[in-house]
């Protein structure tokens, strides 16, 4: 997917302007400053960790001011010690300052989810298990927040209820059971013509069983299943389906998850417990 080009982008970057500057602008930069005035600013981590949001940056810039300047010295996905200088930015001091907030507050976010995804990543090395993000987003921001999951190595799972079939325990005990969800997804894509994937929810092994003899899905997820259980679970799938480990999953059991031969781990506090990384823009006199 095209991240930076997507129509999602580029409504978050104008509503992020929107937000900021209203009908009257930068009033304090239009005070204080002429508007032929031109600088240069920097771009400092002021702690390590997994660089993102350079290229949006750099979009961002000129499209404020098609003459601007960016010179990247670390790009999407390095790591960045503290101090590390990740551009240099000239142009117009109008342009900087309005830029500046909405530049770090996509910058700081997305590098403290690619940190964070990066660090699970780093966690499970050795083994074959990927990581999965969620829809635990931000309202209004998941195109960038799913991008910094995949900058820091992670995969990226649904985009939204459209894009793919999630069965999960509310839809199977409405529905009457996990046959008759199953059956009745089928037919809803046969009628419509839709070619979606199909994650069906397990709680025990009784309910793995279950899709195995249905069959005609893609994925079974094991929902809060204890270690023993799951690698039960992976075992009685025998690789007939992908496999994922979901609820729950910190950390510091991970690896553990991992470990009973899932093909994923499902991890929603990549987007919704992550701590945005310390990031400046400092103008140079």
């Amino acid at each position: 997917m095209d991240f930076l080009h997507h129509p999602y982008t580029q409504k978050i970057i104008d509503f992020a302007f929107e937000e900021d500057l209203s009908t009257r602008g930068d009033v304090t930069t239009l005070a204080t400053l002429p508007d032929n005035c031109t600088a240069q600013a920097k771009l400092i981590f002021k702690e390590e960790g997994i660089a993102a949001g350079i290229a949006l940056a750099e979009y961002i810039f000129k499209q404020l001011e098609t003459s601007a300047r960016v010179d990247i010295r670390v790009h999407d996905g390095q790591r960045v010690d503290k101090g590390e200088i990740g551009f240099y930015v000239t142009a117009s001091y109008h342009t900087l300052l309005k830029a500046e907030r909405v530049v770090l507050n996509f910058m700081q976010r997305m590098s403290g989810i690619a940190t964070l995804t990066n660090t699970v990543v780093q966690t499970l090395k050795g083994l074959p298990t990927r990581v999965l993000d969620t829809r635990k987003t931000t309202p209004g921001l998941r195109i960038l927040e799913k991008w910094a999951v995949q900058i820091g190595g992670g995969v990226n799972y649904r985009f939204g209820l459209y894009d793919w079939v999630m069965i999960k325990d509310n839809h199977i005990d409405h529905a009457g059971g996990i046959e008759k969800a199953i059956t009745r997804v089928q037919e809803y894509l046969r009628k419509h013509n839709l070619n979606l994937k199909i994650t069906v929810e397990t709680r025990n092994l009784q309910e793995v069983e279950q899709v195995l003899k249905i069959g005609g899905i893609d994925q079974i997820m094991f929902d809060n299943m204890d270690e023993d259980t799951m690698r039960k679970a992976v075992e009685l799938v025998n690789k007939q389906y992908l496999t994922e480990a979901s609820g729950n999953i910190t950390l510091e059991n991970a690896r553990r998850k991992a470990e009973t031969g899932v093909d994923f781990i499902s991890m929603g506090m990549l987007t919704h417990s992550v701590k945005s990384l310390d990031i400046s823009l400092k103008a140079m006199l």
